[in-house]
């Protein structure tokens, strides 16, 4: 009889226990939230989840277990979901990767990424290493190898696929910095701080009239160089924009130098083209409110001062100092901490 008791308890027990969940529950609250949304995409799958007015959400995703993106709306930051797993997830946008974190069921592999984000932040700073000579870049990123392979390996808990796919991708990775890095530290060598900058003469300047470098002498001069089809000159708006309010009647000239030239636009010349892009480049100006001093290569890419300052990608930066002489070929962007600490060095 207390056999049969037994046994009955154990089926009693087996038939109350819950099915594996398939899906994932996130939940989570946006402080200082950018959009009225988030959205957590990965290759072949898309779920964008509203936030309530106080930044909370909470929504089911049916997902493939792997690595994800989640994004606020301004950016992102990888998350590992798997069906079964019940996340919180906390972000204030203002201090991003630092701030996010997950509590629940298979917090610890996502916790694992953020954590993996904000030292490759720091570790690979831009600035930084661009400054460095082309014996110390090679020693820092070996340095920095060796740091990644220890974090890596220093959890047990997380998932292999992660771990694996990051060691994998560690190589890669610091080569192709190593290659992008490389092109400044030789542009410096080729245009040293301190030489005679390469010039342009009369621009055309959006509020009329033409411009040249030599009429801004006096002040330092910050040039953007970009054009308005290009993504990452764009996103760097808003940043320049931040800039050149809190630098506001200081020692600087702000100058956006445009390189359109007619590409995306289709006409019969390559003239109505350039005539086309001209009209579109002042749009955009008037458009997006851009402050400093709008200029316009006439000649596009083909112009002396692009080519002596060997651009061949944008968005570019270059700091020229009040003689007319170079500061910086490749100067920080204006996201970047880096610039705001060169104008203070400087006494800008």
């Amino acid at each position: 009889m207390k056999k049969l008791l037994l046994i009955s308890l154990l089926f009693s027990v087996l038939a109350c226990k819950e099915e594996p969940k398939d899906y994932v529950t996130l939940s989570g609250k946006i402080i200082n939230k950018n959009s009225d949304s988030v959205v957590v995409i990965t290759r072949g799958y898309s779920k964008t989840i509203q936030l309530n007015e106080d930044g909370t959400f909470k929504d089911t995703l049916k997902v493939e277990t792997g690595v994800h993106s989640f994004y606020d709306g301004t950016e992102g930051s990888p998350v590992y979901l798997k069906n079964g797993f019940d996340l919180n997830l906390t972000l204030d946008t203002k201090k991003f990767h630092e701030s996010i974190t997950y509590e629940g069921i298979g917090a610890e592999h996502s916790n694992f990424l953020a954590k993996n984000s904000l030292i490759q932040e720091k570790l690979l700073d831009l600035d930084k290493l661009g400054n460095l000579s082309m014996d110390g870049l090679e020693n820092e990123l070996n340095m920095i190898n060796l740091k990644l392979t220890e974090f890596y390996n220093s959890n047990s808990q997380v998932d292999t696929s992660i771990t694996n796919t990051l060691k994998n991708n560690l190589k890669p990775m610091l080569e192709s910095y190593k290659r992008y890095l490389a092109q400044g530290i030789t542009l410096k060598s080729a245009l040293p701080k301190g030489s005679l900058s390469p010039t342009f003469e009369n621009y055309i300047n959006y509020k009329g009239g033409t411009t040249s470098l030599s009429d801004l002498k006096g002040k330092y001069v910050y040039v953007d160089v970009w054009a308005t089809w290009c993504g990452p000159c764009k996103v760097e708006i808003p940043s320049l924009k931040e800039l050149e309010k809190d630098y506001h009647g200081k020692n600087i000239h702000f100058v956006s130098l445009s390189v359109d030239d007619g590409r995306g636009y289709r006409a019969e010349t390559q003239e109505a083209a350039a005539a086309l892009a001209k009209e579109g480049w002042k749009k955009m100006i008037s458009e997006k409110k851009l402050g400093g001093i709008q200029l316009l290569s006439p000649n596009g890419w083909q112009d002396d001062f692009i080519q002596d300052y060997k651009i061949n990608g944008i968005p570019r930066f270059i700091l020229i100092d009040t003689e007319g002489n170079i500061v910086n070929p490749d100067a920080p962007r204006p996201s970047s901490d880096g610039i705001r600490e060169l104008f203070t060095e400087l006494n800008i």
